[in-house]
């Protein structure tokens, strides 16, 4: 089953749902990463989470998602623009905990107390930025902090991720369902109703559920429009251009205080893990 993100609406458009799976983004974004099991599951429901905001965007627009916490796992970030490409990091991605309480993987702890930050590019002159405390840390329950206080939209947000015992990622993936202001009290209810007998989104997805199985598993007798399925997946734009940029924004010290002393750069890219070697002979081209 390749990722894909789908989008639909449902009670006369004042329900609206978009449901992900992302299970080989994440595996990738794991082997990138080399991540630990909890580092795993909190990239990869931060990379979930930041796909399904996307709803919106379109041509040159983006959304990142930060969620800085002071848990062991440090800072978490993903971005993901209108085709549907996503990439993102955590900052201390080999820290590993024990499970927590409920047996699971303590994602909360991981993350700490902190905020969550959305910004939302959508091609235009300004960008905007909004906030919230992080209320578990989980991501899932963040997100819809942000969503009911950010943007007064009462919202459902469901993200995870199973890990196998060989650290790979079994499933990933998340929904968000979100009711508009005219949306029937029948119909909220009935979706209330509904969770109360599903599994975990990660289970579901496991065993075989699409995205569009899922969005019919939450609205179940609830008339459901499907509008759009695009395939996802992990991608990050750098190459060695643009970090021949970076370089030269250094500016002409700094760049011969490397050639002098260090004779030659190797530079990552935070997002996506790449490494780029810059020789001598190329730092001084920069010069020019």
């Amino acid at each position: 089953m390749w990722d894909s993100l789908v989008r639909a609406t449902a009670d006369n458009n004042n329900i609206r749902v978009s449901a992900a799976i992302t299970t080989r983004l994440v595996e990738e974004a794991r082997q990138r990463h080399q991540t630990s099991p909890v580092a795993s599951a909190a990239l990869g429901r931060v990379l979930t989470g930041v796909l399904l905001l996307s709803w919106n965007l379109k041509d040159k627009g983006s959304i990142t998602m930060r969620v800085l916490g002071d848990g062991p796992l440090g800072g978490v970030i993903a971005d993901v623009n209108a085709q549907g490409q996503v990439r993102g990091y955590i900052q201390n991605p080999q820290v590993d905990l024990p499970p927590n309480k409920h047996g699971k993987l303590d994602v909360g702890g991981g993350i700490g107390q902190g905020n969550l930050y959305i910004t939302t590019d959508l091609g235009l002159k300004d960008t905007y930025t909004g906030s919230v405390a992080l209320e578990t840390g989980e991501i899932g329950e963040d997100l819809a902090k942000y969503l009911v206080i950010s943007e007064q939209t009462p919202s459902l947000v469901s993200v995870g991720v199973l890990v196998n015992p060989d650290l790979t990622i079994a499933a990933a993936g998340g929904i968000i369902v979100q009711a508009l202001p005219n949306g029937s009290p029948e119909v909220l209810t009935k979706i209330e109703e509904n969770l109360q007998n599903l599994k975990p989104i990660s289970t579901l997805i496991k065993e075989g559920n699409s995205a569009q199985d899922i969005i019919k598993l939450y609205l179940k007798d609830i008339e459901v429009k499907f509008l759009e399925e695009k395939q996802i997946n992990f991608n990050c734009p750098c190459n060695k251009e643009r970090l021949e940029k970076i370089m030269i924004s250094l500016g002409k010290d700094e760049l011969e205080d490397i050639i002098n002393n260090e004779g030659s750069s190797e530079v990552k890219c935070h997002f996506c893990n790449e490494h780029y070697y810059f020789t001598k002979e190329e730092l001084e081209k920069l010069l020019v």
